[in-house]
This record gives structure tokens, C-alpha cells and sequence, in this order.
């Protein structure tokens, strides 16, 4: 595996990964993280066999056999030509997730660092969750910039279980924008232990949800912890980011509408403001390194990405 930085040092190590049906040399992937919440990116233009393989997903995602990340996105053309690219994202387990906020904003940063989007600072991007507009706000592609992402609108989602109904949280909310997240307020986020109630509150709900704990500060400031379905404790979620400051809305805590609400995290800060229906998230997406990987065509698997 041969990792460019941005600075261009090159540190080269050693490790077959698996692409999928087809041969394939090598898998060329970006790695960028929005807030702390890290992705590989790899887009189809520059791996043609790629495929949504799980297994593909775990071993490039572990921290200690692999690359490491939060989860694998893979960049693809799109089914409407008016699109600039769908986005099929895999976590760290290897399951589907329907979309990343965090995940979006550096998949537009590695379509504009290749050239996408017709030298314009504006992408369509297809999701399992919808359409999402994303717009370049501020920064350089090439290394750090800002995006904000129109993340459509929201719906109630899963009824919370009873066990959610008894963990003691003074409002509980759940939210679907395109995946679904248990939203709980608690006095202080840093005295709950995220990782071990994040995943007994999410067992109870058989399709997963994110789990997000959340202080209100006051009406423009948020604090919030996170467990995601899929990869567990994350230094931030964008979608749950943007999930907290509808329900904190719903709550009376917060006022999105006039100004955005700023939603602190352990990776950052991200903006959310509601216009009409729409929730509009803007943070961060920094490129950290170009990677390559050789693989093993003769233990390829996996299905083709869509």
C-alpha cells in the first residue's frame, strides 16, 4: 500500500485487498475525513471493477490490518446524466448506509479534486437516501474546504422503544432524513458513556438507528455525542448533527430558522439551518492522503457497487 500525504512524502507498506469480480492491479483510493469522522473514497473512474463488497469495506477500514476508517465510499457514475455522481457508502462493518453527511462532503471533495462537476462549485449527488445537493461555501478542494449540503427534509422516525422511553433522557426524538437517528437531551453529553448506551439503546431497534446524545446550550449552540449504526463511537455525524437540531427545534430548545445552530462535536463544529422544509448542513472536508492498494484477483468477491 503506497500513501501520498498532501506534502507528497510517500510511506509504502504491504497488504493485498480484495475489489471484487473482476481483475483489477491496484484500487486507488482518497482518504478525507469531515470533522474527525474519516472515509476512503474511491471513485469509479479511477477503479472501473470497483464493487460494494463488505468484506472489501472491513478490511480497508480496519485500524490495525487495513488503512483505517470510518467507512468505504464508493464514487459512481450516476443513473440521470443531469447528476454529477451517486455515492454508495459502506461502514466499517461492511453494512449499507443510506447517507453520510460527514461522508457527502468529502465524496464532493474528491469529484472536485478529479476534475467533476464541469469545473463548477456545485454537485448533484445520488444517495440511497435521495438526491443531495452539495455546494463548495469556502476553502480548496484540493485540501480543505467548506460544503454545505442540502439534506432534503425530514420525517418522525422509528417509535422509540420502550428501554429508550426508560433511559432517562428529559426529551427523546427520532428523526429519519434519509437514514433514521434516536435523538436523546441529557444535561451534560460528557457524562454519558456513549459507546456503552449507544449500543444497547440502538439493539432494540431491528433495522440499527444512529444514537446521539445532546446538550442544549442555548438557542444557537448544541453539544452532541455519537454512536453510529454501523461503526460505533464517531468524533462527529453530519446527518446527526443535522437530526439533533430538528429535534432540538421540535423541543423548543433551538431556532434554526432565523440563524444556523452551531452543533459541537469531539471532531468539530457544524452549522445546520432550516430553509422551509430543507435542512442545510455546513462543515468541514479535509483531504489527507492519496492511497494505493494492490489487490488479490484470485480472491476477488463482492457484487458490482449499485
Amino acid at each position: 500500500m503506497t500513501v501520498e500525504s498532501p506534502r507528497g512524502a510517500a510511506t509504502v507498506l504491504k497488504g493485498p485487498a480484495q475489489v471484487g469480480k473482476d481483475e483489477m492491479d491496484q484500487m486507488r483510493l482518497g482518504k478525507y475525513h469531515g470533522l474527525g469522522n474519516d472515509f476512503l473514497v474511491a471513485l469509479e473512474a479511477h477503479n472501473p471493477n470497483i464493487a460494494a463488497d463488505p468484506d472489501l469495506a472491513r478490511h480497508l477500514c480496519d485500524r490495525h490490518l487495513g488503512v483505517g476508517a470510518d467507512g468505504l465510499i464508493i464514487g459512481l457514475a450516476p443513473k440521470d446524466p443531469a447528476h454529477d455522481a451517486a455515492m454508495v457508502l459502506l461502514n466499517s462493518d461492511g453494512s449499507r448506509a443510506e447517507i453520510s453527511g460527514n461522508g457527502i462532503r468529502c465524496l464532493a471533495q474528491a469529484l472536485l479534486r478529479a476534475g467533476s462537476g464541469g469545473g463548477g462549485s456545485k454537485l448533484l449527488i445520488e444517495t440511497d437516501g435521495g438526491l443531495r445537493p452539495v455546494a463548495l461555501a469556502s476553502g480548496d478542494p484540493a485540501r480543505r474546504a467548506m460544503f454545505t449540503v442540502d439534506m432534503g427534509s425530514t420525517s418522525e422516525g422509528p417509535d422509540p422503544t420502550e428501554a429508550t422511553r426508560q433511559w432517562g433522557a428529559a426529551n427523546v426524538a427520532t428523526v429519519d432524513i434519509g437514514n433514521p437517528h434516536l435523538v436523546l437531551e441529557v444535561g451534560d453529553v460528557d457524562a454519558v458513556q456513549v459507546e456503552r448506551d449507544g449500543a444497547e439503546l440502538e439493539a432494540g431497534y431491528p433495522a440499527g438507528i444512529n444514537v446521539h446524545f445532546v446538550s442544549v446550550r442555548d438557542a444557537a449552540h448544541l453539544d452532541l455525542r455519537v454512536w453510529e449504526r454501523g461503526a460505533g463511537v464517531t468524533r462527529a455525524c453530519g446527518s446527526g448533527a443535522a437530526a439533533a437540531v430538528v429535534a432540538a427545534a421540535g423541543w423548543g430548545g433551538v431556532d434554526p430558522v432565523d440563524r444556523p445552530v452551531e452543533v459541537a462535536m469531539p471532531g468539530g463544529r457544524a452549522e445546520v439551518q432550516l430553509d422551509g422544509d430543507r435542512v442545510l448542513l455546513t462543515g468541514e472536508s479535509v483531504f489527507v492522503a492519496d492511497v494505493v492498494v494492490p489487490v488479490d484477483p484470485g480472491n476477488a468477491a463482492g457484487e458490482r457497487a449499485r
